[in-house]
């Protein structure tokens, strides 16, 4: 038995701790365990990351303080080497601590229950049974598994096609030959909820050998799709974002389905991509990342033009059905009186109940109206909290912020100078709906968004609209993912515009995508399917480019966008933001922040051989600046930015800088490398 282990603690802290074992694990290792330990005052969950029998000369302290762990939480090792590797890849690229790393990947419940929720049944589906791929599925399924197997062959792979061209198919049988050679698999989708087609498609197809990683398991139910996945009882394992750490042996294959998808990006520390992640461990086992979808991401683009990833192209709609026949609406030229639907939609609408098919309306936008504004002194209700406007829901009658979720009262005259003359401007869905609802009162209408339905409830409800319970399906972004409706006939976009107004560099990306990705839940199964885009701007070219299907033409734009106003592909960030409850602090000490910055970037030009130092030059600090969106949840917020080629420069620059800055504590600094957005 090691005398002394070392352990990984969830805290932000750029360190790990020694312990001390107990004596009555003798004889066995404790690396891969959890263990409970007292850290301060505080009993804590720590990783067994390591463990020796002396301890280092240059301890630092004194060893008579050293502290017996509490107790070995688990009979049997719950994380593998691997991760232990991983966990200290994603702590020094990400630039967080090994603790913080390890505890989004291991499962945190203590004891194994029975499954529940979204689960998988105990054996194959008798529809355990292969599609024939056509001539385009099969080279591309030989392609990579070619690829594969040869000496130096390429990693990356991306399968490009329009919606419903068969992606999911030529994802399943390449998983299915890995498999079969005594691999496993790791199969990413952007949200579990939204993507229940393809869960119930790996069902079918593997039955007890998948496991299904999503948020709905409780830690324990987790926890045993987990062990499930350490004693190779499932082979494929399907999850969202985290699902990147399963501990799958002999790993042979990872799929990342809709690769654009900004969800596989962590909202919180540590701030890791999936797609990064996936590409080291893909790199490390030289096997094969294969991504897929009808809009890539522009990175993913580029570096399909250079040859990095390479390219396999679906072209037919393999269902019954074609592409749509997809129209441009001028809102600028429809009446004002007519309200969020244009008479042109209407009466396709109108056409579509008669025939007794279904329409999708999408709206990027939830509630009943975007802002409350006085008409007498133009006061416009921002959230106390945030400094965004609120939105008026109107069964609850109460205005709400999207950001920190405070609400208030609907006002019937103006807060700031006492007038009735008031008003609201823009449109949500709970606002389409009624409007829908008085125009077509004998349809059928679901409404989808994060207001009306919970994510326990969603697969349900969209299971409801696939089998015709509804007529129209109203919704935000989340009918615009990976959704395949066989009676759908047509998809109305009420307002094109609305992603365009956000002061990001993906906006014109994200545009682009929606719009592609709503419009192709249309004419999957029959050749008539319509699609009717409203905007303010029809010659805008995201808006443009995707109405008339060209992609390409899109992609060249962006990309040279990109390049002349230096944002990624063509440089790489480090985003700081610096929040806190006090304005002030926020504002001084990004200040301060950005002059010490300055001086470490100095130091560094100095230290480094020439060629580095070339590089260092090229490094821009931009800010301090507020951010886009400068008040939420009661702080605020002010970023620094930095850019350039290299990011192990700018990495080194971001650990001297946030373990060396020493903050008062109302200030928190988060960071984020590589950041998909910089509201």
């Amino acid at each position: 038995m090691a005398k002394y282990l070392q352990i990984a603690l969830n805290r932000p802290l750029p360190q790990t701790f020694t312990y001390k074992n107990l004596s009555e694990h003798e004889g066995e290792s404790l690396i891969g365990h959890r263990v409970d330990v007292n850290f301060g005052n505080s009993k804590m969950k720590g990783f067994v990351i390591d463990e020796f029998d002396e301890l280092p000369e240059n301890l630092g302290f004194d060893p008579a303080k050293i502290r017996a762990i509490k107790k070995v939480i688990d009979k049997e090792r719950t994380f593998t080497e691997e991760t232990i590797e991983m966990a200290k890849w994603v702590s020094n690229f990400y630039i967080c601590a090994i603790g913080e790393a390890i505890s989004i990947m291991v499962p945190g419940g203590k004891r194994e229950s029975e499954l529940g929720g979204m689960g998988f049944s105990d054996s194959a589906n008798e529809d355990f049974q292969k599609r024939n791929l056509s001539e385009e599925q099969q080279a591309a399924v030989e392609k990579i598994l070619g690829e594969s197997q040869k000496e130096g062959g390429k990693i990356l792979h991306y399968l490009y096609g329009a919606t419903g061209t068969g992606k999911t198919e030529v994802f399943l049988s390449t998983a299915d030959k890995i498999i079969e050679s005594g691999k496993g698999v790791i199969y990413l989708v952007p949200e579990i909820s939204l993507t229940k087609q393809v869960v119930d498609a790996v069902q079918k197809r593997f039955g007890d050998t998948a496991a299904i990683l999503h948020s709905a398991l409780t830690p324990s139910q987790r926890l045993k799709e987990w062990n499930r996945i350490l004693n190779r009882e499932a082979r494929i394992v399907v999850g969202a974002r985290s699902a990147i750490f399963a501990p799958v042996p002999d790993l042979g294959l990872v799929i990342i389905d809709e690769e654009h998808d900004g969800s596989y990006k962590s909202g919180s520390t540590p701030r890791y991509h999936a797609r990064q992640v996936a590409m080291h461990r893909c790199f490390k086992h030289k096997i094969p990342l294969l991504m897929g979808s009808a809009t890539p991401s522009v990175e993913a683009w580029k570096m399909m033009d250079d040859g990095t990833i390479v390219k396999h192209t679906l072209t037919k709609r393999l269902a019954g059905g074609a592409m749509p026949e997809v129209k441009c609406i001028d809102l600028s030229k429809v009446p004002n009186d007519t309200g969020s639907i244009s008479p042109e939609l209407r009466k396709e609408i109108d056409e579509t109940l008669s025939e007794k098919r279904q329409t999708i309306l999408f709206l990027n936008r939830r509630g009943f109206s975007h802002y409350f504004r006085c008409n007498t002194c133009g006061f416009d209700m921002k959230c106390k909290n945030c400094s965004v406007s609120m939105t008026l829901h109107k069964k609850d009658r109460r205005l709400r912020c999207h950001y920190c979720g405070w609400s208030t009262e609907q006002p019937d005259k103006c807060p700031e100078c006492g007038s009735l003359d008031i008003g609201y401007s823009g449109f949500g869905t709970e606002y389409i709906e009624n409007e829908v609802k008085a125009k077509f009162p004998l349809a059928r209408v679901l409404r989808l968004d994060t207001d009306s339905v919970s994510a326990k409830e969603l697969p349900q409800k969209i299971d409801e609209f696939k089998n015709g319970e509804y007529d129209i399906l109203l919704g935000t972004q989340m009918v615009a993912k990976g959704l395949n409706f066989p009676n759908l006939k047509l998809v109305g976009v009420i307002q094109a515009d609305t992603g365009l107004h956000m002061p990001d560099f993906r906006a014109s990306e994200r545009t682009f995508s929606l719009i592609t990705q709503v419009a192709g839940r249309a004419g999957r199964f029959f050749p008539d399917g319509k699609v009717l885009v409203q905007t303010y701007n029809p010659l805008n070219e995201p808006i443009d480019y995707a109405v008339h299907g060209e992609t390409e033409k899109f992609y060249e734009s962006e990309i040279e966008a990109r390049k002349m106003t230096g944002f990624p592909p063509f440089s790489r960030m480090i985003q700081f933001v610096f929040r806190s409850s006090s304005e002030e602090v926020s504002e001084v000490m990004a200040d301060k922040g950005g002059s010490l910055l300055g001086d470490i970037l100095d130091k560094l030009k100095k230290k480094v051989p020439p060629k580095i130092a070339e590089q260092c030059d090229e490094i821009e600090i931009l800010g301090p600046s507020e951010c886009p969106v400068y008040k939420i949840n009661d702080n605020y917020r002010n970023q620094i930015i930095l850019r350039g080629q290299n990011m192990q420069i700018m990495q080194a620059m971001a650990r001297e800088f946030l373990y060396g800055y020493k903050t008062p504590g109302n200030l928190y600094i988060e960071c984020d490398v590589d950041p998909v957005t910089l509201i």
